[in-house]
């Protein structure tokens, strides 16, 4: 039997959970394998992803644009997730009023957001009303005007938020930590931009922005929902026709270097609690190795109350109240970090159980159980990912930005399926390294004692 949400299951009923979930998508013609959504590239470049579902009157669409933070400068640093907040703040034939009247008027959704790896823009309708909903949404895409007195709003807004940050003990760790692992990539500044960095903004660098990375090849779109696929390309030739495609997207596959030995950032802040980042770098999203990875790291710190670091700094030693880790994985690198908050005179005690758990699992073999009830909850969860029309075209246009490919869903079970404790050990070996590693602590430093 293996632990699933607190109750027990056997092994087998996580996987049938996933097996039912491929059955409700239709086989592909000429192939035996269920396809999430058929995939096309359009006659402008824009890559159209469509799951028809006619259970209920709702379409959902999710499109994601390179035009994220690895499109940025770091004196301009911000620049995107600014863009994304404005797009809706008013086009060359609709006020930011009259575009959300028009969506509110319907009960539908449509919004977008920056500053990650891509920019996304939603979109919820009902069936009936998806001509109007695809016409704002176009709209907000192809014509934003970015008027100055929006931009100075959302500059403060911005502002705002990084000033609160900036008292936040576990903000001030992570930003640390990230500018530490990723050095001169755009990874490394926050998606938001500084306050310094937001100055330099100007409206012609958000129109210029816009103008170069909002492009129709540079974008992917998933639809989802009660229509056809003929019925959303015709929307696309009505509404698009004058979208035009730019440059494509750059490659950022920069290597990250672990450091020489283990490097420890003290950041001094009065406060009792010491807050910690530990780690290094990762894998990437579509690396081979990435299945294994993230079952050994459920084992090790990402489960929750299942995993080892929360049964041993936590629930034996009491050293702290959460503690996990993660594999934090972008298109071409990624990161491995553990994050926890511990009393300062305890953190270098806490800090070496995790040192210990890290060698622990490069060392010996996880067992059968650990292992089972890791894939069972891997397996398990991924059919909540995908309840409803919305989740479904969010997990398509990140399937399509990494370039899972739409059997996706097979190949993620047989992935998980096919995973052993050698594999696990293996993974362990070769992706966690408890010798060279990033240490970041933010706390008071009187107190905190690392050794």
């Amino acid at each position: 039997m293996s632990t699933l949400s607190g109750k027990n299951y056997p092994a087998w009923a996580a996987y049938l959970a996933l097996a039912l979930c491929l059955t409700a998508w239709p086989a592909a013609a000429g192939t035996d394998q269920a396809r999430i959504a058929e995939r096309e590239v359009l006659s402008n470049g824009l890559v159209l992803l469509h799951s028809e579902k006619r259970v209920l009157p709702i379409v959902k669409i999710s499109m994601g644009i390179y035009a994220g933070q690895t499109e940025e400068t770091a004196e301009l640093a911000g620049l995107s997730s600014l863009t994304a907040a404005l797009i809706k703040e008013g086009t060359v034939s609709r006020t930011a009023d009259e575009i959300n009247e028009s969506i509110e008027f319907v009960g539908g959704g449509l919004s977008a957001g920056g500053g990650g790896e891509y920019t996304t823009i939603s979109l919820s309708v009902l069936s009936k009303d998806l001509e109007l909903g695809f016409e704002l949404m176009s709209d907000i895409l192809m014509n934003p005007t970015f008027p100055e007195e929006e931009i100075a709003r959302k500059r403060a807004q911005f502002k705002s938020s990084i000033a609160r940050q900036k008292e936040d003990p576990g903000s001030i760790a992570e930003k640390a930590f990230n500018q530490e692992l990723y050095g001169n990539h755009p990874f490394a500044w926050p998606p938001e931009g500084t306050e310094e960095s937001l100055d330099r903004i100007t409206r012609a660098e958000i129109v210029e922005f816009h103008g170069k990375f909002y492009r129709p090849n540079r974008s992917w779109m998933a639809v989802v929902g009660d229509v056809s696929r003929d019925e959303v390309v015709a929307l696309v030739d009505r509404f698009m026709k004058d979208w035009e495609p730019g440059e494509p997207a750059r490659d950022l596959s920069v290597p990250l270097g672990f450091p020489d030995s283990r490097k420890v950032i003290p950041i001094d802040k009065k406060i009792t609690q010491a807050n910690i980042v530990l780690g290094h770098p990762g894998v990437h999203r579509s690396h081979p190795d990435y299945y294994a990875v993230m079952v050994m790291n459920y084992i090790l710190g990402g489960g929750g109350f299942a995993s080892r670091l929360m049964d041993s700094v936590r629930d034996d030693m009491g050293l702290v109240y959460d503690i996990r880790s993660s594999f934090d994985p972008h298109k071409t690198i990624g990161a491995f970090k553990i994050v926890f908050q511990t009393k300062n005179e305890s953190a270098s005690t806490a800090m070496n159980q995790v040192l210990h758990e890290m060698e622990r699992i490069r060392s010996e073999k996880v067992t059968a159980q650990e292992l089972a009830d890791a894939k069972a909850y891997i397996t398990g969860s991924l059919p909540l990912r995908m309840d409803s029309n919305g989740k479904v075209a969010g997990l398509l246009a990140s399937v399509e930005y990494f370039g899972l490919g739409m059997n996706y869903l097979e190949d993620y079970l047989e992935a998980v399926q096919g995973i052993t404790e050698d594999d696990v050990l293996r993974v362990a070996r070769e992706y966690l390294d408890p010798d060279h590693f990033i240490l970041v602590a933010v706390g008071d430093q009187d107190t905190i004692t690392l050794e």
